[in-house]
């Protein structure tokens, strides 16, 4: 698909835009947090793939006290360091997690999920999630916990692989901006739909796309229907395909 560019991260909204004949060698794990007692709570993960930073998202993150778990590429932490900054300064408010070094699907075999080239071996994969966390290590941020890999979809063996390295993978519920390639009404609708227990994935990389504005409106009507907030780091997140257990 080639709206999928360069340093832009697609989330796989299903099989069948990988080629037929690897399509069932791979998965798109979910994620849920555990459920709470009253008004509910949410759990909102932002990919940094590549490019620039979304400051309409980052300042309402900021501005409205939501926090957020941050998955950053070393690609997109080489190039947007005041946002890292800001991140930084907000402890409180933000979780930067492994998103890999280069962008690279976690998978071992070769081949393209949404125009981008897999990692295509298990030293491959091992070296994009290494890399990841290292890139991380630089910016004085604490050792991540968690990986998720470039389109969110995996081979069976490489999330093994990846768990023997102690991470958690993220998948999610609810697809918020289609990759960021929706527009601001639908992803605004589809992260106001959240309920209780549900991951939230969108992105902060893509600051001219109109799903950005669709963000934040959903995610302040989620604020205004009272749901809680909360980072990965500080719930129990339960994921199928063995990312969790």
């Amino acid at each position: 698909m080639r709206l999928f560019q360069k340093h832009f991260c697609a989330v796989a909204i299903s099989l069948w835009a990988v080629s037929p004949g690897s399509a069932r060698l791979l998965v798109e794990p979910t994620l849920h947090i555990k459920p709470e007692a009253g008004s509910g709570r949410v759990a909102l993960t932002l990919d940094a793939c590549g490019g620039k930073t979304d400051t309409r998202i980052l300042s309402a993150l900021v501005e409205n006290k939501i926090p957020a778990t941050i998955f950053v590429t070393g690609i997109w932490l080489k190039h947007n360091a005041a946002a890292v900054e800001i991140m930084r300064a907000h402890p409180d408010l933000f979780e930067l997690e492994n998103h890999g070094g280069r962008h690279l699907p976690a998978v071992d075999t070769p081949q393209k999920i949404y125009g981008i080239r897999s990692a295509g071996s298990p030293q491959a994969v091992l070296a994009e999630v290494e890399s990841g966390a290292a890139a991380l290590a630089v910016t004085g941020e604490p050792a991540p916990k968690w990986f998720r890999g470039a389109t969110a979809e995996y081979s069976p063996s490489a999330i093994a692989m990846i768990r023997k390295l102690g991470f958690k993978i993220a998948g999610f519920s609810i697809n918020g901006d289609g990759g960021s390639l929706l527009g601001a009404k639908e992803t605004a609708r589809r992260i106001a739909a959240a309920n209780d227990g549900d991951v939230i994935i969108a992105h902060i990389n893509q600051p001219t796309h109109a799903a950005g504005e669709g963000v934040v409106q959903g995610l302040l009507a989620l604020k205004a229907k009272g749901l809680t907030f909360v980072r990965l780091d500080d719930a129990d997140g339960v994921g199928n395909e063995g990312t969790t257990d």
